[in-house]
């Protein structure tokens, strides 16, 4: 199984990128957007973990830029009806941290922003992983919070997109969901 590969990028596309390793051996590897944004400012080696998905007709490698996003897909990925595309596609809704709080509250909602992801599959995601991320009382506070702060962003026309952007660079240390409201308004400002 290859669960980690170093090296440089040669192509990156839409969903995936070509990671060139020792010897000139390129793998193809599919990606969160987040990630792929990231990578776009980082010049140089990459390192990947990764997860080697095999079926009859296709062997494909998916990529994270650290263990806890790849161990949160793998978990993701063992719920029936949840294949490794959906899978990535859940991941591209929020950082793994967030999504985990999510499924921990019950947010139903929060899983069906996901192309594909419908309320019964959303409901069966939160029925089968609720306990394994086991709601702690702060961490829910915080998403209720973030939702709040979601939901305000987009209200004041900012696309789903750039407000995940947003939530990876709001200081932990912003508490509360006005606060949170102001700091996020503040990195948004500075990047139009």
């Amino acid at each position: 199984m290859i669960s980690f590969l170093r090296g440089k990028i040669i192509f990156k596309g839409e969903s995936f990128l070509i990671l060139e390793t020792a010897g000139g051996v390129g793998y193809k590897i599919y990606c969160a957007l987040e990630f792929l944004n990231n990578l776009s400012k980082q010049n140089g080696e990459i390192q990947v973990w990764t997860h080697l998905y095999q079926r009859e007709d296709a062997i494909e490698l998916y990529g994270f830029q650290n263990y806890a996003e790849l161990e949160f897909f793998e978990i993701l990925i063992k719920v029936p009806g949840i294949g490794p595309k959906s899978g990535l596609a859940v991941c591209n809704v929020a950082p793994a941290d967030v999504l985990k709080n999510a499924i921990a509250s019950g947010k139903t909602d929060y899983l069906t922003r996901v192309s594909g992801i419908g309320r019964k599959t959303a409901e069966k995601i939160i029925l089968e992983l609720k306990d394994k991320f086991g709601g702690k009382e702060g961490a829910i506070f915080q998403f209720q919070e973030d939702e709040e702060v979601f939901e305000a962003l987009k209200t004041l026309g900012y696309n789903a997109k750039d407000i995940r952007e947003v939530f990876n660079k709001i200081p932990k240390s912003a508490s509360g969901a006005q606060n949170r409201l102001k700091e996020a308004l503040k990195i948004l400002g500075r990047s139009r």
